[in-house]
């Protein structure tokens, strides 16, 4: 086995672990909050206050997102597969919404700063669709939301001198008042992914 397909086999066994560990968060609170109506109560554990760019080169913070539920993807520009799948997922999941998707923000935050500059995350997620806002910033700022949101990622050398990235691959759904109460796992059914849309939309205050 070569050292990047043993690389690679550690790291998505690190993110598996880092989903059965959300799972088993997510159904604790849930078995907690049956009567609530809650989606589930907000894990304080993942998620923050940030401050990054869009890909016009304005500055987006967590605060820009408050006041409706958020979906938030964590990606690069160079992916070749699990980032374009997932993208072209969310926005067949707004078509489905129709005029519901306008209650959800939606955002494709960059873990490669150095290569996803404003201008480039702009075209990019334009090829989907252009209600997802595309973020990026400083090493020190995309740091900062790939720790506050517990994200794996970890860039791999080639063999050709270049790198790819290993990324956490779920999409991370945050209530209206950014707090985390759940995800979307890479390459979920579109039924499940659909359901927990409609109930973070139903749960959002009325005003959102």
């Amino acid at each position: 086995m070569s050292g990047l397909k043993l690389f690679r086999y550690t790291a998505w066994a690190a993110v598996a672990a880092l989903a059965v560990v959300s799972g088993v968060l997510v159904y604790q609170q849930t078995a907690g909050n049956k009567n609530s109506g809650a989606l589930i109560e907000p894990l304080a554990a993942i998620g923050g206050p940030f401050e990054l760019v869009n890909g016009n080169g304005e500055t987006v913070t967590d605060k820009t997102f408050a006041g409706k539920p958020t979906l938030i993807f964590f990606g690069f520009t160079f992916c070749p597969d699990v980032c374009p799948t997932t993208l072209s997922e969310l926005q067949g999941w707004m078509d489905v919404l129709g005029d519901d998707a306008g209650k959800l923000n939606y955002a494709f935050v960059s873990v490669d700063p150095e290569r996803d500059t404003p201008d480039v995350m702009r075209d990019y997620v334009a090829a989907f669709d252009e209600r997802i806002t595309p973020l990026t910033g400083s090493r020190e700022q995309v740091d900062a939301i790939i720790k506050a949101y517990r994200v794996y990622a970890k860039k791999v050398p080639l063999d050709d001198g270049d790198y790819t990235m290993d990324h956490s691959a779920a999409v991370y759904l945050m209530d209206a008042d950014n707090k985390f109460v759940g995800t979307i796992a890479y390459a979920e059914e579109e039924e499940n992914a659909l359901r927990k849309l409609r109930r973070l939309i139903d749960n959002a205050p009325a005003s959102s």
